[in-house]
């Protein structure tokens, strides 16, 4: 019965080979000519069978090199790619259409497909964005160079939307500095280094007022943590960050968090500057400079 079974699968199987190889397609492909080739590659290709204009096209490209058809094939060629969500591909064949065939009344189309596709590739917020990167200077290349096109509005939306991809990126890179900071003190400097750097590459940002509190935040809990011999300079900084926190925001929800670490950097100001006038005065000991004033990773 199994026996059977089998031979039934493998019957099949071989007749669906055989009416592959008697198809239109397979006919075409193996003995017509490049003229019959090119024709039923744009059949297809009006068709929207991809797949098939596409095999036609790759197969006739070197063949048609020189002749009045070589442009639109590489041009269709692309599209075919693109279609099938080939989007790296279809980017490195529309660079090459628009590179090769500048003065064509396709190139303007070629070089925003090549940057669309691109856009098409990035990735979610959450992974490596090189390609982002590279897309938004593809679009941005492109209203450089064609700052007319119908393309316009539609290219100034995607480096937009690629943007707040970026900015979504470095805002979670700083939270997570922050996030770790407690198990390394060397987390609290990147986490205000980061959160700093986003400050400066997104001024405008809906995130930066958090962020604007977490930089209090991490710059209090390294004063908190670090070697007394830099207490001091520590908390003074956390200090101006919250300064500058409640200027930008003055109603902010993290407002009184914010004070609460303002005015204990102050009394530890106070403290510290009176230890240092006593051990001026020979009444302390000057502090080991290698002990924390917490247990910690770094200093």
């Amino acid at each position: 019965m199994q026996q059977r079974h089998i031979g039934k699968v493998l019957l099949g199987a071989w007749f669906v080979v055989l009416l592959s190889s008697c198809s239109p397609f397979s006919k075409l492909q193996k003995s017509g000519t490049d003229d019959e080739k090119y024709k039923g590659a744009i059949q297809y290709y009006k068709k929207s069978d991809w797949y098939r204009a596409g095999l036609l096209f790759e197969e006739l490209i070197p063949v048609l090199k020189g002749s009045t058809e070589s442009e639109m094939a590489q041009f269709y060629y692309a599209y075919t790619q693109y279609h099938q969500q080939q989007y790296l591909l279809s980017a490195t064949l529309f660079k090459k259409f628009y590179e090769t065939f500048a003065r064509s009344d396709y190139a303007q189309e070629a070089m925003y497909m090549y940057a669309f596709s691109l856009y098409k590739d990035t990735p979610a917020f959450n992974l490596d964005q090189s390609n982002t990167l590279t897309a938004t200077s593809a679009l941005q290349d492109f209203v450089n160079a064609y700052p007319e096109s119908q393309y316009k509005e539609e290219c100034t939306r995607m480096i937009l939307e690629l943007r707040k991809k970026l900015e979504r990126k470095a805002y979670e890179k700083a939270k997570l500095y922050y996030k770790t900071s407690g198990f390394n003190i060397a987390s609290y400097k990147s986490s205000v280094i980061a959160i700093e750097n986003f400050q400066k590459e997104f001024p405008d940002s809906e995130y930066n007022e958090e962020l604007a509190f977490l930089k209090v935040d991490a710059e209090f809990s390294l004063a908190q943590n670090s070697l007394e011999t830099k207490q001091k300079e520590r908390y003074q900084e956390a200090m101006n960050y919250h300064q500058l926190f409640v200027d930008k925001y003055p109603t902010s929800r993290f407002l009184k968090q914010s004070e609460k670490m303002y005015e204990t950097s102050q009394k530890e100001l106070d403290r510290l500057t009176k230890e240092e006038q006593a051990r001026e005065k020979g009444k302390l000991k000057t502090p080991d400079a290698n002990r924390p004033a917490k247990v910690t990773a770094a200093n």
